[in-house]
Formats: C-alpha cells, sequence, structure tokens
C-alpha cells in the first residue's frame, strides 16, 4: 500500500511549483507515493482561473509570482493565450507510471517546458522532442497513453479524487486527510512528523511488552 496518495496535473502552475518540494519531503520522510494525474474537478469545487473574476485572476497571478520567487522558479505568464490543452501531457504521464518509468522526472521536464518557457506540450511533436531529448522512448509512451488502458486508468483517478473530496490540485491524501496546493505542504509535514513518532511510540510499547 502507498503512504500517501498524490492528485497532480502537468498543467498546474501550483503543480509545478510544489513538485520538486514535495519530492524532496517524501525523500526526507521514506514515503511511497501514489501518483494520480487528474484534471480539476468543478463538481467538487474546482476553479479553472479563466472562470474566476477578474479581481480574483489578477490576484491569482500576482499570488503565482510571489510563490515562484519565493520557490526559486522561473514562470513564464505571458504569451500563453494560443497554448493548447495540456491534458495530453498527462496522459504521457500516466503511461509512464503503468509502464514503471520515472514519472517524476517526466512530470518535471514537462511542466518546466511549459511552465518556465512557455512550450506548447498539448501538441504531439513537442511533447515527443523533449521525451527523446531526455531519453524516453517518445513513440512508445505517446502510444501507450492513447490506449484505452491509460484512459481508463485516467478515468479511474477521477473517480478515486472525486470518492476522497479532491477538488483542486496539486492535492496530498495521508492516512485519510486532505492537503490541498503547495502551500499546504508544510502542514502536511507536520502530520508526516506526527505520525513518525506516533508509530515510534506504538512500536516502543510493543517491545516493551514484548521484553517485559
Amino acid at each position: 500500500m502507498p503512504d500517501i496518495e498524490y492528485f497532480f496535473g502537468v498543467g498546474s502552475p501550483w503543480a509545478y511549483l510544489g513538485l520538486e518540494p514535495f519530492l524532496d519531503l517524501a525523500r526526507r520522510h521514506d514515503l511511497k507515493i501514489a501518483p494520480l494525474p487528474i484534471p480539476l474537478i468543478p463538481e467538487n469545487g474546482g476553479i479553472y482561473s479563466r472562470e474566476r473574476p477578474e479581481a480574483r485572476r489578477a490576484y491569482w497571478f500576482k499570488d503565482l509570482r510571489r510563490w515562484a520567487e519565493f520557490r526559486g522558479k522561473p514562470l513564464k505568464l505571458e504569451g500563453r493565450a494560443g497554448l493548447a490543452d495540456p491534458s495530453p501531457a498527462g496522459y504521457v504521464v500516466l503511461a509512464a507510471i503503468r509502464e514503471g518509468q520515472d514519472w517524476a522526472r517526466l512530470t518535471k521536464i514537462l511542466q518546466q517546458a511549459f511552465w518556465e518557457r512557455g512550450e506548447d506540450i498539448g501538441r504531439t511533436e513537442i511533447r515527443r522532442e523533449l521525451l527523446r531529448s531526455a531519453g524516453f522512448d517518445a513513440e512508445a509512451l505517446e502510444a501507450k497513453a492513447q490506449d484505452e488502458a491509460t484512459q481508463t486508468a485516467w478515468r479511474a483517478n477521477l473517480e478515486r479524487a472525486r470518492a476522497v473530496g479532491v477538488f483542486g490540485i496539486p492535492t496530498w491524501r495521508f492516512e485519510g486527510e486532505l492537503y490541498w496546493g503547495q502551500d499546504s505542504l508544510p502542514f502536511l509535514e507536520r502530520h508526516l512528523t506526527a505520525s513518525a513518532a506516533a508509530h515510534r511510540a506504538a512500536e516502543g510499547e510493543v517491545a516493551e511488552k514484548t521484553f517485559a
């Protein structure tokens, strides 16, 4: 069983900003991750930025820039109007997960292209070039991304997210509790630390009873 479920999208700027801090957190806590690429879930309350009132959109952009600076990450927000839907990049990541390949490195490559350089990862030829340059079998992953098993897995991820109450991305689920947004990582770490301490205490009690 995985220790933590990670609901994310390649096309989310917040998932981009939070990926490396989360992976670092997972390494430090020796977590087994269940990566679950999904879209936003409007029926649970997820709202795409384009559908928000202008005042909130303006704040959203400012907040993104603040967090990008805080995380030390480049962020290209200009000139994005003509970019294609990046969802197919999420299918490719899911294909990599199904194949047991390095989904985290692939996600990072795609997110960097999309959010740091404004590349159109919704286009097949752009993705293929990125994958080839990084040493992935681009043609095989693209084919796997479109097969029925991957599409079924995508729908299963979405149903899983709906069922546990996920609405936005990124979201983490640990011990039944949800943490939405990369700014919630400090709260997730507090939970991880407290859980590890509780497990150590329980193990100590068992050991005392065993040798008493």
